[in-house]
């Protein structure tokens, strides 16, 4: 409990200087502390004494959290989670954690990293699905954003479409900016409900990823295009996140996401899981730090590439991976 306390401070205080370091420091950790990470290590016949390069560093396969409780130290002082969202019958990840409010704040200090402070916004929160049943881990960073943003505009939105227009027009010429977060396919059903939504110069729309079955997949610029027209706006913001990590990235338009300092993404060939990608793109292998409770090296099921400038680019998932709300559009 101190460590994870002492990690966390390091984290919420951006006292990480040297990420490797600390990647380091803490995979020795949890090789010996995580019973699921410690066993896969096992089973793949690896000496954590011999790790001395992040490179090469296992990364355990995001499924495990389906399964397994997967947590650094003992399990009973793991009592709540969040859930994914999955679809009807399939089986969801959950990601036991250690302190909610420890992700919270986190969450807002990558944010207004990128954005400025919180209070600058209106949030609009349209998350349909995921605030119809517990533990979404996107709905608490929603409802936290739209406490600590202390505007009276700021609120949650399900189907009532109308009921959001109204309240963009109300603030189409506001001194703040206003921050329209929401699923993918929930923004789509209400730019295509034929509302004739304002022009606002101080609007942001952030798309979060996910069909969850709703609608047919649509590759990103398709997305985009329809939501730029509707709403008026030269470009669309993305947030990259999911139930396994604590961290999120996000993209000011294009797709391109510029990653937070406590995230480290590595490339793996798409037919060897354990071994690097030889080109730009490949599978996406995950370092985050604020995974410190848990497990902070995940090999996902996401498809990505790197642009000329290191920006990260997702370009969707495995053939016959599992049905996930983070990201579903496949380049």
């Amino acid at each position: 409990m101190n460590y994870f306390k002492s990690f966390s401070e390091d984290i919420l205080y951006s006292r990480i200087k040297n990420f490797e370091e600390k990647a380091l420091e803490l995979f020795k950790f949890q090789a010996e502390n995580n019973k699921i990470y410690k066993a896969y290590l096992e089973a793949r016949k690896i000496n954590p004494s011999q790790i001395d390069q992040i490179q090469n560093i296992p990364f355990l396969p995001i499924r495990f959290f389906k399964d397994h409780q997967v947590v650094t130290g003992e399990s009973e002082i793991f009592d709540q989670f969040y859930s994914s969202s999955g679809t009807t019958g399939a089986i969801t990840s959950k990601h036991y954690i250690w302190s909610e409010e420890f992700y919270l704040k986190h969450a807002l200090n990558q944010f207004e990293k990128v954005y400025g402070k919180i209070t600058d916004f209106h949030i609009l929160a349209l998350l349909p699905a995921y605030m119809e049943r517990p533990g979404s881990s996107l709905v608490s960073m929603a409802e936290y954003f739209i406490k600590q943003s202390q505007s009276i505009h700021s609120g949650t939105y399900l189907y009532n479409h109308e009921e959001l227009l109204a309240k963009l027009q109300v603030l189409k010429s506001d001194k703040k900016k206003v921050l329209l977060l929401g699923v993918t396919f929930a923004l789509l059903d209400i730019a295509e409900s034929g509302l004739n939504f304002p022009n606002m110069d101080n609007l942001i729309v952030m798309e979060t990823g996910g069909m969850k079955g709703r609608r047919k997949e649509m590759i990103r610029e398709e997305v985009h295009e329809v939501l730029k027209s509707a709403f008026h706006q030269e470009s669309i913001h993305s947030e990259y996140g999911m139930t396994e990590l604590m961290s999120q990235a996000y993209s000011i338009g294009k797709g391109k996401y510029t990653l937070p300092d406590t995230m480290h993404v590595m490339l793996r060939d798409v037919n060897d899981p354990y071994s690097w990608a030889g080109r730009s793109q490949g599978g996406i292998n995950i370092i985050d730090l604020a995974n410190f409770h848990s497990c902070a090296f995940l090999e996902t099921q996401d498809l990505g590439r790197f642009d000329d400038h290191g920006q990260l680019e997702i370009l969707g998932r495995f053939d016959n991976s599992d049905v996930r709300g983070c990201n579903l559009m496949i380049n």
